[in-house]
């Protein structure tokens, strides 16, 4: 049902715009409009959607099966490494009589897949659909909150498994694979990036890579993880001290920990999305620390891990219910310290709930 509420406004853009046929490629929308999820790799797997007929898809055919038990609303068409994919996908269209004026595409069309398509479509306009159909993602739906909201418990207990991991001298690659082997264990088949674990002054650069770093007494440990779940991400991070904290350190906490807050304070439905970002960045230009937060507030989160909206200072769009985002500021001294802290946010009809429960208090573990 929830597939066919999708399809149905999609098709009602598509004649409102005058377009004939839509193709999505990209996995995050392959996934939205016929709930198979796979990494493709270099093959190819789309579904096209007319906007007089049913949609098919085309997949390698080792994946056939899998789709069929997903995809009940349109023909699935398989090929094998030595068929070309697009002299099926030119049978098919031809096949239901399709010569389409204008066709709708995502603009990660790779120039070769480009090439293909105007070859067997050479008389179609091709126009870009991503706006449409990542607006179309931004509200979610009361499944889609449920599955964000399992992602983020499981977030919150791969921190908690990192914390437990601590002890003088273990390696940050060594925490990373504990808190992976134990999300495996408790069904988590994937994250929704690579995990970083950065100890002390790593913790000076926003994406650090995590190493063999040995912990120390002392330092800071910065925790970024995410988890898919059922096709749904999250994100969290935590900033813990190992030992014991330095004044300096902790000042630098606290002020993540309050610009968090500032930002959260605007998370409502009708404030300019841009209020967020200038809430925490005023809040650290107000204690003189400005000039260490080199990124967005945060970002909008669902199928991918990154999707809209887009959380910076000049986005004035208005907040509504139904948006899932992170707010996650930080302070990074270069070389000595760095502080994020993330919260997952669903944006309710009254305020915010925030989807990620650890605690954020200021944590020395012993």
């Amino acid at each position: 049902m929830l597939l066919e509420k999708r399809m149905s406004k999609l098709k009602q853009w598509m004649k409102d715009s005058d377009i004939d046929i839509i193709m999505c490629q990209t996995r995050a929308n392959v996934f939205y409009y016929s709930g198979f999820d796979t990494d493709p790799h270099e093959r190819l797997v789309a579904i096209f959607i007319p906007q007089n007929d049913q949609p098919f898809m085309v997949c390698p055919g080792m994946e056939v099966n899998q789709v069929q038990s997903i995809f009940s609303t349109g023909e699935i068409i398989g090929y094998t490494d030595t068929e070309n994919p697009w002299e099926k996908i030119n049978n098919a269209l031809r096949s239901r009589n399709l010569s389409p004026n204008k066709m709708a595409i995502e603009k990660l069309l790779s120039w070769e897949r480009v090439k293909y398509l105007t070859q067997i479509c050479p008389l179609t306009e091709l126009i870009e659909v991503d706006e449409v159909v990542l607006n179309s993602r931004l509200i979610k739906s009361d499944d889609e909150i449920r599955n964000l909201r399992e992602a983020a418990k499981l977030a919150d207990y791969g921190i908690q498994v990192g914390i437990g991991a601590l002890k003088e001298g273990i390696t940050e690659l060594e925490v990373l694979a504990t808190i992976e082997f134990e999300l495996k264990k408790a069904g988590i088949r994937e994250m929704s990036f690579s995990t970083m674990v950065l100890f002390g002054e790593k913790g000076g650069d926003p994406h650090g890579n995590p190493g063999d770093r040995k912990l120390k007494k002392g330092d800071s440990v910065l925790f970024d993880l995410g988890v898919v779940w059922q096709g749904y991400c999250s994100d969290i991070t935590r900033t813990v001290f190992f030992d014991h904290v330095t004044d300096h350190d902790k000042n630098i906490y606290e002020a993540v920990l309050q610009a968090q807050q500032a930002a959260l304070n605007e998370c409502e439905p009708g404030n300019p999305i841009s209020n967020l970002d200038k809430a925490a960045r005023g809040f650290f230009k107000g204690v003189g620390l400005d000039g260490y937060f080199p990124h967005r507030i945060g970002h909008g989160l669902g199928i991918e891990v990154h999707e809209f909206p887009s959380l910076n200072e000049t986005n004035d769009e208005p907040l509504q219910a139904g948006i899932t985002l992170t707010i996650e500021p930080g302070l990074y001294i270069p070389n000595k310290v760095g502080v994020r802290i993330e919260d997952d946010v669903l944006i309710t009809e009254d305020g915010y709930e925030t989807l990620t429960k650890f605690p954020k208090e200021l944590t020395i573990v012993p």
